[in-house]
């Protein structure tokens, strides 16, 4: 680093995300010394990692290290380390093994499961935000039709090949949707002993409709392609408890020995080191320009965020094309200021542009509404695909992705059904502990 660069303002960047990532691009023309801190190492795809724990596609598909997306970018470094804390009177940003100081802060360490105050159920019922959550979903996912294979009695078969997938919002709709696609046509040859197609997939939604931040129509139209595939949706059902052998509704009971979670979100804790009010789900409360109150140096930006959007009245969702347009905007003026200091002029509000809202069901089947028009099945499907493949990061991802779906699209077949990992202690556990 030169000496003029030494000096220039150190803004440091917490989250690798969308949010993150767009804000560090940003800022790549400004005088600034920028720090990106990431406890992982690679920017990734979340909505894209139903595929990978369905088998449709590999981690490296849908992420791509930051370093490498950064490179060129000379006046950002790129920090792997965890971030515990942050100190507003000190101006540091507290590390599990370190300090790092800041003059502007963007904060956008999104958010991570909620299981509503029973966090014991994390064990039994993993949630999906990571590439690490994506492949144990996976393996256990896969070790199921191979535990299943070799159990004689019908009744554990049955609790083995009965799935449940909590939460019926676009995770849940299309992790259902993926598992029935493959158990009723990517496995059914492969199998000597059972027969695939009856595998039970269970999507439990506690409201009286899947997707809620879908117009009702499209809602209706989600559960009825689900339920050609097979799946079946319960409405109206909470669940209350979970354990090794299946889930709780109230007095009812589910034998199952895969339960998986897509139910509610919680931000990172670290935004309640911030001191600034947040709301249930641990957001932080941010002004108009995305700062916090008490700072206008310090952004909020992404699913760590709550802030209403002033044209429309209504919360800015926690999607991907709002925290990249988070990002943008926080580092923006950043730049802005950092160019023309006092003459900056006042900030104008952060004003979200909602780009529209698509799920996918599975081959052929979506659902979207953009610009106020409903789309139903393969135009919606279509549309779906290519908006996710141009949202990715690097060419090479995009090529891969593009050319696993039309492979699966025409033959059915799931590229990345690797089961890695030790499977012997699953098997037992599978199997209700039976000597393998």
């Amino acid at each position: 680093m030169s000496a003029e660069a030494s000096t220039w303002p150190r803004v440091v960047i917490l989250g690798g995300g969308f949010a993150g990532l767009y804000a560090a691009r940003e800022l790549r023309r400004a005088r600034a010394q920028i720090t990106l801190i990431d406890k992982s190492n690679h920017h990734l795809f979340q909505p894209l990692l139903y595929q990978v724990a369905t088998a449709s596609l590999s981690p490296a598909d849908i992420a791509r290290p930051i370093r490498t997306v950064l490179k060129r970018q000379r006046n950002c470094r790129v920090m792997l380390a965890e971030a515990t804390g942050i100190d507003r009177s000190r101006r540091v940003v507290t590390l599990a093994d370190g300090e790092v100081p800041f003059d502007y802060l963007i904060v956008a360490t999104g958010a991570t499961h909620a299981y509503f105050g029973h966090d014991d159920w994390a064990a039994l019922a993993p949630g999906l935000k990571t590439i690490d959550d994506a492949l144990a979903i996976r393996q256990r996912f896969l070790l199921s039709f191979e535990a299943a294979e070799r159990e004689p009695d019908a009744a554990t078969r049955r609790a083995i090949l009965t799935f449940i997938v909590v939460g019926g919002g676009p995770t849940g709709v299309e992790l259902a949707g993926a598992m029935a696609e493959i158990a009723r046509r990517a496995m059914p040859t492969e199998f000597r002993t059972i027969d695939t197609t009856t595998a039970r997939i269970i999507l439990i939604e506690g409201n009286e409709r899947l997707l809620m931040s879908f117009p009702p129509s499209l809602s209706d139209r989600a559960r009825r392609d689900l339920e050609a595939l097979g799946v079946d949706v319960w409405l109206n059902a909470r669940v209350t408890g979970v354990d090794a052998d299946g889930v709780r509704l109230g007095d009812e009971r589910i034998v199952a020995r895969n339960v998986f979670w897509a139910a509610g979100v919680q931000a990172s804790p670290i935004g309640r080191s911030l001191g600034a009010p947040v709301d249930r789900a641990g957001r932080v409360q941010v002004r108009p320009d995305l700062t916090v109150e008490g700072d206008d140096r310090i952004f909020v930006v992404g699913d760590l965020a709550s802030i209403m959007d002033a044209r429309t009245k209504q919360a800015v969702p926690g999607v991907a094309p709002a925290a990249m347009q988070m990002g943008r905007y926080a580092a923006g003026i950043i730049r802005r200021e950092i160019r023309a200091g006092a003459k900056a002029g006042a900030r104008e509000a952060f004003a979200y542009r909602d780009k529209g809202n698509l799920a996918t069901i599975g081959r052929a089947r979506a659902v979207g509404v953009i610009a106020g028009r409903h789309y139903t099945g393969w135009l919606a499907w279509f549309l779906w695909s290519t908006i996710h493949v141009l949202f990715l990061i690097g060419f090479k991802n995009r090529l891969i992705v593009m050319i696993q779906w039309a492979w699966a699209y025409w033959w059915f077949e799931r590229g990345a059904r690797l089961i890695t990992g030790p499977a012997a202690t699953a098997l037992r556990a599978l199997r209700g502990k039976r000597e393998v």
